[in-house]
């Protein structure tokens, strides 16, 4: 499973070597070593590439489509599964994943596996912000 994850790397690096960062090749394969990390539990290595690639797709490839989608679901997924988060993770998570399900919706359509798969996505950090927070209000 580890050679995945270092294979995955070696396409990324190279992809930003060869297409630079704004290609989206090199978008395409960030996230799927994002992916890649997140599988392993390795969740701030996921974040970390995230943050530097979110960006990017938003402004070459725009917010509304299918890779700034999925990147950002990615990085809200890190956010949530981190036992560690703080409550400021988990609502960042929930934001984003309310940000991108509408948008899911409206380009890709409500039948879409993506569009279910980002609506999970949001139940689940819901369910995790309310599990976080319960402690916390019931003193």
């Amino acid at each position: 499973m580890e050679e995945a994850s270092r294979v995955l790397r070696d396409v990324y690096s190279g992809r930003l070597r060869l297409n630079g960062e704004e290609s989206i090749e090199t978008l395409i394969a960030a996230n799927n070593y994002a992916n890649a990390l997140l599988s392993f539990k390795c969740l701030k290595e996921a974040r970390s590439l995230l943050l530097k690639t979110i960006p990017v797709a938003r402004r070459v490839l725009g917010e509304s489509h299918e890779v700034t989608l999925r990147a950002r679901a990615t990085y809200a997924e890190a956010l949530y599964k981190d036992p560690a988060a703080t409550l400021g993770d988990l609502s960042e998570a929930v934001t984003t994943l309310e940000e991108i399900g509408p948008i899911a919706r409206r380009v890709l359509g409500g039948s879409h596996p993506l569009t279910a798969l980002f609506e999970d996505a949001l139940r689940r950090s819901r369910a995790a912000l309310r599990a976080r927070d319960a402690p916390s209000t019931s003193g």
